[in-house]
């Protein structure tokens, strides 16, 4: 007797990629696939199109302006310079001036300007079509100035501040420790005021570490002041001083090199023979140094 049995179906691989291409067409249909959707393709093209364009005109500027078509052919000085030389302003804008007038570096032309002697700000800006405009404010010195602590000599603006340039000009000299100029500068104008009485011109202000003030005037007589004190301020010294000051002179027929004023109410008078001459009702052996 035969026998019948049932056999599995076989799945053959042709049956397999057949169905992959009824499967994309089916999705085609559907509207489903990236390149079946033109909305979508032109605006992906649209945005490209637009990135290669400003790639390609931002490469064509930066090469247009940095191209010898615009030298620049003469800076324009705005505020005439007093104690700057024209042979500085031409050294400094040959090293300075870099590029074309698009390119050029105004900050570093500034900063070359400003380290000039004589330059405490500059100013520059571009003027079309092939021209810088400089303005320069010149530092206006009122009094040398001596470092204490180096010796250094340098110069003293209106502002109090220290720079390096070389003078020959009458001012008064300062001495005192880094970083005091404006403080010096301020005291000179204050004691310079209560010495008018006197007739005569303070040249010299000196400061020492410990805050101690000494003057030095024209007709060669040196004030020593001493430190600031809560009983006995300095502006205080000075004026008793000033206010007997004629009198001593009438009964002192002599050259005074040094008035001491370091005493709370009195100072003492040196001639220039160095022996202490008077001291002048002094109240307490202790001195401001």
């Amino acid at each position: 007797m035969a026998e019948v049995g049932a056999r599995p179906a076989a799945v053959r691989p042709a049956a397999i990629r057949s169905a992959r291409p009824a499967a994309r067409a089916a999705a085609a249909r559907d509207g489903k696939g990236l390149w079946h959707r033109p909305a979508l393709l032109n605006l992906i093209s649209d945005l490209l199109t637009l990135l290669g364009a400003v790639g390609l005109g931002w490469a064509l500027m930066i090469w247009f302006v940095s191209r010898p078509l615009f030298p620049i052919g003469e800076v324009v000085v705005l505020t005439p310079p007093a104690q700057v030389t024209g042979e500085q302003l031409e050294y400094a804008a040959r090293t300075a001036i870099d590029g074309n007038f698009f390119t050029v570096d105004l900050e570093a032309v500034k900063a070359t300007f400003e380290k000039l002697p004589w330059v405490r700000k500059a100013e520059v800006r571009r003027r079309w079509p092939d021209a810088l405009e400089l303005r320069i404010e010149e530092h206006q010195a009122v009094a040398y100035w001596t470092v204490s602590d180096s010796g250094d000599a340098r110069l003293v603006n209106a502002q109090g501040e220290v720079f390096v340039a070389a003078s020959d000009a009458d001012m008064p000299h300062f001495d005192g420790p880094q970083g005091t100029s404006g403080w010096l500068l301020a005291r000179h104008g204050e004691f310079s005021e209560l010495l008018q009485p006197m007739g005569v011109r303070l040249v010299g202000l000196a400061l020492s570490a410990r805050e101690a003030w000494q003057l030095k005037l024209d007709n060669g007589l040196v004030i020593m002041l001493g430190r600031e004190q809560e009983r006995s301020l300095l502006a205080d010294r000075l004026k008793r001083f000033i206010a007997v000051w004629p009198r001593v002179r009438e009964q002192v027929d002599i050259d005074i090199k040094v008035a001491d004023l370091r005493y709370p109410s009195g100072f003492a008078l040196t001639p220039t023979d160095g022996t202490v001459l008077l001291q002048a009702a002094p109240q307490s052996g202790r001195k401001g140094r």
